[in-house]
């Protein structure tokens, strides 16, 4: 009998190495490699597997690419709109989805909520839970909705358990909750692993190549917030879907940070009730203040795009004399290294002297965002803030700041304005060197500036 090896394995890059070292060779990072035991050979391997892990007849197949048809995907929704949008479109048979998210963000709600829907509609859905008994998943069914005849539900943790199964009953979509649960008994590691959530991760996607079946998979994070298991899971798989959102908040967001049949652009919203994930249509009313309430310093709209979807966005801001000494800088839902970069710009280019000021910074709603448009509201918002003056109703705010204290163009600017006409907004600022596709916009006032330091006399 071989005897058995170890190596190491980094789960921040996957570089292997012959002992424990404390921080990685290859990215540098701490404490991030782990024991792996060597599997045994590929041979020993796919005889254990049988015909499970082989594809087709196991022979290797050459063909031309000049011959190979490519037409448009064959998708199928999920049942979910906000999904579908996502991931392109909806799912391609023989993808493979991973979900990742912190705890109790809603992932298996989300998953339920799908797999009950395909159920409706005639779809053949298999739900593989590893963490929580029949009772616990039928529970949370109930409370979702109507439990369906073509959801099945498979309480099983050996990944060739579940092989067999789906093999022999020929499910239309499986559900993987979670991936960090499934175990390889030939390996000889614990559950949760590296060597383990590889060995199945891989099983589970020549599974779903072979016989064109979509797996969508859940799975943790680490406290840094990054998808649990080595590296190379992300590159195993075609999809990986990220949910973000705060637990003491009602409103989710799904981001794709990974798509091979779509963008990684479009985002979609959930607000979190007692009946599940309800969908949010229209992102600009939730994310606003409701009207009629007053105006108060501090507080401004920036409209942002994620994908193709533009929405208003309530930036809110609070400039206070720094008690300690040393000046806070903190913000919720915007980039701290930007809001950073956006003082110095205001104190360098406009003489606002916010060194000895303590500086917080808050995206209504609990979300984040990356679209640089939102600079302009930030900076409105701390000046308003600052100078204790709230700024007129009905005025937003779209542009990106520089370092020089321009003010740059962003893209698909037809979109953003007539997101704010449709809220009511009566004037928006702007980059004085934007570009308009075809005439102006009518029936909202757009005031062109070029600098920040133009701001201060323009918008009070």
């Amino acid at each position: 009998m071989a005897k058995t090896r170890t190596q190491y394995v980094c789960t921040a890059c996957g570089q292997v190495s012959a002992q424990w070292v404390g921080r990685c060779p290859g990215c540098k990072e701490w404490s991030t490699l782990q024991e792996e035991r060597l599997a045994p050979p590929v041979q020993e391997v796919h005889q254990r597997r049988g015909a499970v892990w082989t594809q087709g007849d196991g022979k290797a197949q050459l063909r031309p690419l000049a011959e190979v048809v490519s037409g448009a995907l064959e998708r199928f929704s999920s049942g979910d709109a906000e999904l579908d949008r996502v991931l392109g479109g909806g799912l391609v048979p023989g993808s493979v989805v991973l979900l990742g998210g912190e705890p109790g963000i809603g992932k298996s709600t989300l998953m339920l909520q799908a797999a009950m829907a395909m159920a409706a509609a005639g779809k053949r859905v298999f739900y593989v839970g590893g963490e929580e008994s029949p009772e616990q998943v039928k529970m949370r069914a109930e409370r979702l909705g109507t439990v369906g005849e073509g959801i099945w539900i498979l309480p099983e943790t050996q990944t060739p358990l579940v092989l067999e199964v789906m093999s022999t009953q020929q499910p239309d979509v499986v559900v993987v909750d979670s991936i960090q649960t499934l175990f390889q008994p030939q390996v000889e590691s614990a559950p949760g692993s590296v060597t383990q959530i590889r060995e199945s991760a891989a099983a589970l996607t020549a599974f779903a190549k072979s016989r064109q079946v979509p797996i969508l998979m859940v799975g943790h994070i680490t406290k840094e917030g990054s998808l649990a298991g080595p590296k190379v899971l992300e590159h195993m798989v075609d999809v990986v879907l990220q949910f973000e959102g705060e637990r003491h908040h009602a409103y989710r967001m799904l981001r794709a940070v990974k798509n091979r049949f779509g963008t990684t652009g479009e985002l979609g919203l959930y607000e979190m009730q007692g009946v599940g994930l309800v969908a949010v249509d229209q992102p600009s009313e939730v994310l606003l203040s409701a009207e009629g309430e007053e105006a108060l310093s501090g507080s401004a709209v920036g409209i942002a795009l994620e994908g193709v979807r533009p929405m208003l966005v309530e930036v809110q801001s609070l400039v206070s004399t720094a008690v300690y000494g040393t000046p806070q800088r903190s913000g919720t839902g915007f980039d701290l290294r930007r809001l950073n970069m956006l003082l110095a710009v205001l104190e360098k280019r406009c003489g606002f002297k916010l060194a000895a000021k303590d500086v917080f910074l808050n995206l209504a709603g609990g979300l984040k965002f990356q679209d640089p448009a939102l600079d302009l509201a930030v900076v409105v918002a701390i000046l308003s803030s600052a100078l204790d003056v709230p700024l007129p109703a009905g005025t937003a705010f779209a542009g990106e700041v520089g370092l020089s204290g321009e003010i740059r163009p962003v893209p698909r600017m037809a979109q953003r304005v007539s997101e704010a006409k449709r809220m009511g907004m009566t004037r928006l600022f702007l980059s004085g060197h934007t570009k308009w596709e075809g005439a102006p916009p009518v029936g909202l006032e757009c005031i062109a500036v070029h600098k920040v330091s133009d701001l201060h006399g323009r918008v009070f």
